[in-house]
C-alpha cells in the first residue's frame, strides 16, 4: 500500500510540474474579480440599505486600473435598475471616485457616464454626475473633445431648479472653460472660438466672451448659493489665465451689498481682483461728473466691508486690503481717520451756485437779509468720491470685538506700511496701541508687525514708555517678540535709551531666564545708537572723576547687562574708552573670552588688537575661503583610485584642512563640515580596502578584520549625517550620499563572507543588495552618466552576470570592483547648511543639585535654539542618560516649537525625570536628537510612483543623530519618607 501511495504521488508531481511551468501561471491574476465580486455582492442586496452597505464596503478597498472599466460597467448596470435615489448617488459617487485611479484613462467611461443623464430625473444625483464629469474633465485636461462635450452637458442642465445642479454647472463651466483665446483691441473677446477649445468634428458651442456673460448672469439668482457659485466660477476662470472683462465691476460691486455673507466675502475678491487688472481705468461717480482710479475705488468699497455685519467678511476685507498696494496716498491715509475730510465731497463754489441761479432765473429780491450769501450746505446732488464707512476702516478693523478681524487688520497695515515710509509714520500710533490688546495672539502679531516695518520709524519716548510695558507680561513669547523688536528699533534721545535699559533690567530681575534674550537686545541697542549712550557712560559704569568707585560683581547678569550696551556702543564711538575705568577694562577682557557672541573685538588705549582678527572678519575673507574649499576640492580630484600611493595623507591633510576652514568661516561652515564628513568616508574605506587585509586568512588577521567592520559601520552613520543633518542638498549630492552607503553595504557584505561559514546566511544578505543597487538605478536615473567609472557604474555594467552568479561568486565581483573603483568626486551645491542645536537652560554650570523624592517626577525646563533644522516637530527629539545607563527619548509637542526668523526655531518645553533612590547626586546627560526615516526622504524627494515597490529595500532604515553639545545635570533622587 506504501508503494500504492508513492506511485499515485509521483503520478501527482508528474501530473502538477507541467502545469507550474507552464505559461498559464499568469491566470492566477485576481484584477478582474473585483467587479465579480461587487456584481455578487450587489445582487445579494434585498433593499436599498443592504446595497448602501455594500458599496460603502466597497469605497473602502483599492482597485486596479485593469479593472476600473470592468468594475464601472457593474456600477452602471445596477445603476439603471435602481429605484432608490441614495444608491444611485452613492454609485455615482464611486464611478468619479475610480476615474482617479492612478494609470487609468477615464474617456474609456465618458460616453457610459453621460448616457445616464438622459433618464436621470432626481436632481441630487444629477448634482452628483456632473461633480463626476468635472473629475473627468480635469483627468482630461488636453482633449479638447471631451472638454467641449462636458460644457455643452453644462450649458443644458444651466436652467435646472435645484440650486446643487446649478452649481456645478457654474463649476464645470469655471474649471473647463477654454483660457488660451485671443481677444480684440476692445478686449471684448469676439474671436469665436468654442470653450473647451476647437476641435475637429465639432461645431457650434460658447464663445469665450458668452462664457463670461452667461457666468455674470447667475450674479443675480435667487438663490446665495449660485450666486456665489457664480462668482466663484468667475474667479476659476481667472486663476487659468483669463482675463476678466471690466464690465461686470459694477455688478461685483452690487453683490457687496448681498444679504448673505457668502456672496459679500466673494465679491470682495471679485472687486479685488478686478482692481488688480484694470487699476488705471477711470470710473465714474454715481450721479455726478467725477471720476476716480478704479482701483481707489475698489479701496474704498472694500474699506467699507470692513464694517460689515458678519466677521467672516470683515475678516476678508481687512486681508484683502492689505495687497492693494496701488491705491493713492490720500485715499490710503483716510483710513486711519474717522472724520471725514471735508465730507469727501467736491463741493460746487459760489460762482457755480450763482451761474446755476442765473440760467433759472431767481435772483435776490432783496426782502431778505443775506438770501443772496454762498451757502456751503451740500445738497443731495453733492458727490460722495469714497464711502463714509470707508473714513478710519483701519480704526474700526483694530477696534473690532473678533481678534481674528483685528489681527487681519494689523497683517493689512504691516503690508501698506512696508510700501508707504509715509503711511508707516502715521499708523505706528495704532499698532503701538495693539500692545495692550487682550489677547496674546493679536499683541504678538503686532510686535512682529512693528518689527517688520522698524526701519522706517523712530519712536518717540511716549510711544517707547508704551512699548516697554509690555515687558511686564507673563508670555515668555511676547517678552521675547519685545527684544527682538527692540534690537531694530530706533529711538530718539538718551532718555529713550536709559529708559530702556531700566525696564529691562527690571525684565531680567522678574524674569532670569531672559537673560540671553536681554544680552542680545541690548547688544543690538548700543550698536544702533552709540552717540546715545556716550552721555550715559559715567552713570552707566558708576564712575567718578576725583574718587575710586568699588569693582562690581561680575556674576551680577544686570551689571553684564550694561557692560553688554556700552562695549557694542564704544565699537562705533572711539572716544568712549577713555571714560572706562582699569577694572572695566578688565572685565572687558574676561567677557570678550566668554561671550564673544555679545561682545564686538574694540581698539583700546594701549592694548594691541588679537591676531588675525582683522583678517578673518575682512571684507574679502569669505571669498577667499570660498576659493580655499574650491582648490581643496579639487586637490583630492586628483585620486584616481583609493589604492593610489598617498592617497590617505592627501585625505586626511585635506580633511584637517576644511575642519579648520568651517572653524574659521561660520558661512562656511556647512559647506566645509559636509565635504570633511565625506572625504571621512573615502578615508575609512581606503584604510578598509589595505592589502594585508585581504590576501591573508582571516584567522591570521582578526585584528585588520575587526577595523574594517567598524569602518564598514561608522561609513553608514556618517552618510546618513550628510544626508538628514545638511539641508540644501541636490538631487546630485544626495545620489553621491547613495553612492556611498552602497559601498560601505558592500564592504560589510564581503566582510560578512570571510567570516562566516556556508552559503545559506548569504543568500537573503545578497538578494537584498541587489534590490537595493536595482533601487539606487530607479531612483538616481538621471544622475547615472555621472557615475560611469564608480563602484555602482561598474555594478550596473554587471548586473547581468550579478543576478544570475551565486553568492560566492557575487561576493568576489564586489571585492574587486570596490578595490579596482575610481573615486567620486564631490560635486558642492550653492548653499549647504548643517543643521545646529544649543541648549541655553539648562546650563549645566550649577553644582546644586535637583532633588526630588524617588518614584516621583520632576520637571527639567530645556530652552534650545535650532538652526537650519527640517520639519523640527516632527524631527527633534530630547534623550535623558542616567548613570546607571538607562535612556529615556521624549517627543516634545509641537507648541513648543516657535520660529523667530527665518530657518531658525526656538525648543521651550519640560522634561519629565524620575528614578529611584541614589546614595549621593550623579549627573545625567540631555542631549537634542534629530530623527530620520529614509521612507519619508524618498517620499519626499522622489514622490514617483516607480519607486513606491522599492520601499521595502530601505525604507525601513530610522535611526536618530545626536547634534549639538550634550548638557550635564546634577540631580538626587531622595529615598521616600516613611
Amino acid at each position: 500500500m506504501a508503494s500504492q501511495f508513492s506511485t499515485n504521488a509521483s503520478v501527482t508531481k508528474t501530473i502538477l510540474l507541467p502545469q507550474e511551468e507552464a505559461p498559464a501561471k499568469k491566470l492566477r491574476l485576481t484584477k478582474p474579480s473585483k467587479s465579480a465580486a461587487l456584481h455578487i455582492d450587489l445582487c445579494k442586496a434585498s433593499n436599498p440599505t443592504d446595497a448602501l452597505q455594500y458599496l460603502l464596503h466597497f469605497a473602502r478597498s483599492s482597485v486596479e486600473a485593469e479593472s476600473v472599466e470592468g468594475v464601472v460597467r457593474i456600477l452602471l448596470e445596477h445603476y439603471y435598475k435602481e429605484q432608490d435615489n441614495s444608491v444611485r448617488l452613492k454609485i455615482a459617487s464611486l464611478i468619479g471616485l475610480l476615474s482617479k485611479t492612478q494609470n487609468f484613462n477615464p474617456e474609456s467611461i465618458l460616453d457610459d457616464t453621460l448616457n445616464t443623464f438622459n433618464t436621470e430625473k432626481s436632481h441630487q444625483v444629477l448634482a452628483q454626475l456632473l461633480d463626476t464629469l468635472l473629475v473627468i474633465g480635469t483627468q482630461l485636461p488636453e482633449s479638447l473633445i471631451v472638454r467641449h462635450r462636458l460644457i455643452e452637458v453644462a450649458y443644458k442642465h444651466l436652467s435646472d431648479t435645484y440650486f446643487g445642479v446649478r452649481n456645478k454647472c457654474l463649476q464645470l463651466l469655471g474649471c473647463l472653460g477654454n483660457v488660451d483665446t485671443p481677444l480684440n483691441k476692445d478686449g471684448q473677446g469676439l474671436v469665436p472660438a468654442v470653450i473647451g477649445g476647437s476641435a475637429p468634428g465639432v461645431s457650434g458651442g460658447v464663445c469665450v466672451r458668452d462664457a463670461q456673460s452667461l457666468i455674470s448672469d447667475y450674479f443675480a439668482d435667487q438663490d446665495p448659493r449660485v450666486r456665489t457659485a457664480a462668482i466663484k466660477a468667475m474667479l476659476q476662470l481667472h486663476e487659468r489665465g483669463l482675463k476678466i472683462q471690466q464690465t461686470i465691476y459694477d455688478q461685483a460691486c452690487q453683490l457687496l451689498c448681498d444679504d448673505y455673507e457668502q456672496v459679500r466675502s466673494a465679491a470682495v475678491q471679485m472687486v479685488w481682483v478686478l482692481s488688480q487688472l484694470y487699476p488705471e481705468s477711470i470710473v465714474p461717480i454715481p450721479s455726478s461728473n467725477e471720476q476716480v482710479r478704479l482701483v481707489d475705488d475698489s479701496f474704498g468699497k472694500i474699506s467699507h466691508m470692513v464694517s460689515d455685519g458678519s466677521w467672516v467678511v470683515r475678516v476678508q476685507a481687512a486681508k484683502t486690503l492689505g495687497n492693494m498696494l496701488q491705491v493713492s496716498p490720500h485715499f490710503l491715509e483716510q483710513t486711519l481717520d474717522k472724520k471725514l475730510m471735508s465730507d469727501l465731497r467736491r463741493k460746487r463754489t459760489a460762482h457755480e451756485r450763482a451761474k446755476e441761479l442765473y440760467a433759472s432765473g431767481e435772483f435776490s429780491s432783496g426782502r431778505k437779509w443775506a438770501d443772496d450769501a454762498p451757502k456751503e450746505k451740500v445738497d443731495t446732488s453733492a458727490v460722495n468720491l469714497i464711502a463714509s464707512g470707508a473714513c478710519g476702516a483701519f480704526v474700526h478693523g483694530l477696534e473690532d470685538e473678533m481678534y481674528e478681524v483685528r489681527i487681519a487688520a494689523v497683517d493689512a497695515l504691516s503690508a501698506l506700511a512696508q510700501s508707504s515710509a509715509s503711511f508707516a509714520e502715521k499708523c505706528l500710533d495704532f499698532l503701538v496701541d495693539m500692545f495692550n490688546d487682550e489677547i496674546e495672539e493679536v499683541r504678538l502679531q503686532s510686535i512682529h508687525v512693528l518689527r517688520q516695518i522698524s526701519t522706517n520709524i523712530t519712536l518717540r519716548e511716549d510711544q517707547l514708555d508704551t512699548v516697554l510695558a509690555v515687558l511686564e507680561d507673563s508670555s515668555r513669547d511676547i517678552r521675547e517678540a519685545l527684544h527682538e523688536l527692540l534690537c531694530f528699533t530706533n529711538v530718539s534721545t538718551k532718555e529713550c535709551i536709559q529708559l530702556a535699559l531700566l525696564e529691562l533690567l527690571k525684565n531680567l530681575t522678574k524674569y532670569p531666564t531672559d537673560r540671553n534674550s536681554v544680552w542680545k537686545c541690548l547688544k543690538f541697542l548700543g550698536c544702533r545708537h552709540p552717540t546715545l549712550v556716550l552721555p550715559l557712560v559715567p552713570e552707566l559704569l558708576s564712575t567718578h572723576p576725583y574718587f575710586h568707585t568699588p569693582e562690581p560683581d561680575m556674576d551680577d547678569p544686570a551689571y553684564i547687562a550694561v557692560l553688554v550696551l556700552v562695549f557694542n556702543a564704544a565699537q562705533s564711538c572711539p572716544t568712549m574708552t577713555a571714560l572706562f575705568s582699569d577694572h572695566t577694562f578688565r572685565h572687558y577682557t574676561y567677557l570678550r573670552d566668554s561671550l564673544s557672541h555679545l561682545v564686538p573685538p574694540l581698539r583700546l588705549p594701549g592694548r594691541t588688537q588679537a591676531p588675525g582678527v582683522s583678517g578673518i572678519e575682512g571684507s574679502g575673507s569669505v571669498e577667499s575661503a570660498q576659493l580655499f574649499l574650491q582648490q581643496s576640492l579639487s586637490r583630492i580630484s586628483t585620486i584616481h583610485n583609493l589604492q593610489d600611493p598617498g592617497a590617505q595623507d592627501l585625505l586626511n591633510f585635506t580633511i584637517r584642512d576644511l575642519q579648520r576652514l568651517g572653524e574659521l568661516q561660520t558661512e562656511l561652515a556647512g559647506a566645509a563640515d559636509f565635504s570633511a564628513t565625506y572625504l571621512r568616508c573615502q578615508l575609512l574605506l581606503t584604510k578598509a580596502l589595505q592589502e594585508k587585509l585581504w590576501t591573508m586568512a582571516v584567522p591570521l588577521c582578526l585584528k585588520h578584520n575587526a577595523m574594517a567592520t567598524a569602518a564598514a559601520k561608522q561609513m553608514l552613520e556618517e552618510t546618513y549625517k550628510l544626508e538628514f543633518l545638511y539641508s540644501g542638498l541636490e538631487n546630485r549630492q544626495v545620489a553621491t550620499i547613495h553612492h556611498v552607503r552602497l559601498q560601505a553595504k558592500a564592504l560589510q557584505l564581503v566582510l560578512t563572507a570571510r567570516t562566516r561559514r556556508g552559503v545559506e546566511p548569504l543568500i537573503s544578505v545578497c538578494e537584498k543588495f541587489l534590490q537595493e543597487v536595482e533601487s539606487f538605478q530607479r531612483l538616481f536615473v538621471v544622475e547615472l552618466p555621472h557615475l560611469q567609472e564608480s563602484f555602482v557604474g561598474k555594478l550596473l555594467d554587471l548586473s547581468p552576470k550579478l543576478s544570475a552568479c551565486k553568492p560566492g561568486e557575487l561576493v568576489k565581483i564586489l571585492q574587486t570592483t570596490l578595490r579596482q573603483s575610481g573615486f567620486l568626486n564631490l560635486q558642492l551645491p550653492k548653499q549647504v547648511q548643517r543643521a545646529s542645536a544649543t541648549i541655553i537652560e539648562p546650563t549645566g554650570e550649577s553644582d546644586n543639585p535637583l532633588r526630588f523624592t524617588s518614584g516621583l517626577v520632576v520637571a527639567l525646563d530645556i530652552d534650545a535654539t535650532l538652526e537650519h533644522v527640517q520639519d523640527p516637530h516632527n524631527t527633534v527629539k530630547v534623550q535623558v542618560l542616567y548613570p546607571d545607563g538607562q535612556s529615556h527619548v521624549i517627543q516634545p509637542k509641537p507648541g513648543d516649537f516657535r520660529s523667530p526668523g527665518p530657518h531658525r526655531h526656538r525648543l521651550i518645553t519640560q522634561v519629565y525625570l524620575s528614578h529611584s533612590a541614589w546614595t549621593e547626586a550623579c549627573q545625567i546627560e540631555v542631549r537634542l536628537l534629530l530623527a530620520y526615516s529614509s521612507s519619508r526622504l524618498c517620499k519626499a524627494v522622489w514622490s514617483d510612483s516607480s519607486t513606491e515597490g522599492l520601499q521595502p529595500a530601505e525604507g525601513a532604515t530610522e535611526g536618530t543623530i545626536p547634534f549639538g553639545k550634550p548638557v550635564k545635570v546634577f540631580i538626587m533622587p531622595k529615598p521616600a519618607r516613611r
